[in-house]
């Protein structure tokens, strides 16, 4: 019997074998540091939070995170067992929590309503509505009252250019999955999902497309 269950997620790159490129692909095609430091500067993290990364690839912003706050309780999650390899080889001796899971199930070591701020970068784009939705709820279940998420993706491709760049990823990581992305439903599905104040707070023109920060809050 075949199973034609829609997959929860594309692969980094869109294929296992390009795994080993996907730090160095990104860095060039989006314009990472940019848009990290950015999100990076929004979040500001403080002595002693709870921090948790859905969707978190190879680490970049988890290891971002605590190299500008040692004291955060960093918590890394990921589906993808050979991209966690990297992340943890990447981490060295930090103290970050990998933890090899879909980003839209409950974190046996994090309960709910205990984190002050929940991340997620250029994840969305990559699923279908469906885990979109669930990650989302997650995020919200996650925080707690006054708790934070920021999400950095692909978002609204508002010039022609970057609607052309943007076709790269949409080749990729699927039409379907990345067309909420350009259609701008990210905030709306982040107030689908119980936040408030959702806004889009920067936008950064890469050469892949934009990749837009959006913010969103848990009602304290």
């Amino acid at each position: 019997m075949t199973n034609s269950a829609q997959p929860m997620f594309t692969t980094a790159l869109g294929a296992h074998e390009h795994t080993a490129d996907y730090d160095r692909v990104i860095a060039v095609m989006t314009r990472e540091r940019r848009w990290r430091s950015r999100m990076l500067e929004v979040l500001a993290p403080s002595p002693n939070q709870t921090i948790v990364d859905l969707g978190s690839g190879t680490g970049s912003f988890a290891i971002l995170v605590k190299d500008t706050e040692p004291s955060v309780r960093m918590i890394a999650v990921d589906p993808d067992p050979a991209v966690r390899a990297i992340a943890e080889d990447k981490a060295g001796d930090r103290q970050i929590e990998f933890i090899t899971a879909m980003g839209d199930k409950p974190i046996a070591s994090v309960p709910e309503g205990t984190v002050e701020a929940v991340t997620c970068s250029l994840v969305l784009h990559q699923c279908p509505i469906e885990a979109k939705m669930g990650i989302l709820k997650n995020a919200y279940r996650l925080l707690k009252p006054g708790g934070r998420l920021l999400i950095s993706d692909y978002g609204e491709q508002r010039t022609l250019l970057m609607h052309l760049l943007f076709k790269q990823v949409r080749e990729v990581d699927g039409c379907e999955n990345t067309k909420p992305n350009k259609d701008s439903m990210i905030p709306s599905f982040m107030t689908d999902a119980g936040l408030e104040r959702v806004e889009e707070l920067k936008l950064t023109h890469t050469p892949t497309g934009s990749i837009s920060l959006y913010s969103g809050w848990k009602a304290a």
